[in-house]
């Protein structure tokens, strides 16, 4: 047995062929979870889940191993913001109270900025999860820095679909960011 960086153990005609595609795809693994969760942490641990997972199901050396691992990455991110948006709320909910009423003292650092950013991030992250599963993949893949001809793999559809997909996406979610804020 055999072990990368990040500690896992591999046996060794498996190395080779999964440091590289480890090392070739970590980094982006990483930031479309990361687009989709604002969380380093909370990103750089789906890239583990989805890295496990491909291994434990798949050849390193698959052709589509790049495609497969965004794709997974995006869904998995997509769950946890979906598993966890009732949490978030209360959260959010309670700090703002908690700082509301913070022995009566007022945030100093331009309170009224701080908190309309990050209101505008909860709400463009409440509307994402709200999309249909599709559109909330192209806009998450698409933003996290991927190519049109990586996003269609990633989908599994014609690069010549991204840009409709990706301008109907935004448009839903423009739609549903203004629905939960009509101003």
């Amino acid at each position: 047995m055999a072990s990368i960086a990040s500690g896992w153990v591999i046996p060794r005609e498996q190395d080779a062929a999964f440091e590289s595609l480890f090392a070739a795809e970590y980094a982006t693994v990483v930031a479309i979870a990361f687009r989709v969760l604002a969380d380093a942490h909370e990103a750089e641990d789906i890239a583990q889940d989805v890295f496990c997972q491909f291994y434990r199901r798949y050849s390193s050396d698959e052709p589509w191993a790049g495609a497969w691992l965004h794709r997974a990455a995006v869904n998995t991110a997509l769950n946890h913001i979906r598993r966890s948006k009732r949490r978030s709320r209360r959260e959010s909910q309670e700090a703002l109270e908690r700082d509301r009423f913070q022995s009566g003292a007022t945030v100093s650092l331009d309170p009224q900025a701080a908190f309309e950013q990050s209101e505008r991030t909860r709400e463009v992250r409440a509307a994402l999860a709200r999309l249909p599963q599709k559109s909330a993949k192209v806009l998450a893949l698409r933003y996290s820095g991927l190519s049109y001809g990586e996003v269609a793999a990633a989908l599994e559809v014609g690069v010549g679909q991204v840009g409709t997909l990706l301008r109907r996406a935004e448009a839903a979610l423009r739609k549903e960011i203004q629905h939960e804020t009509p101003y």
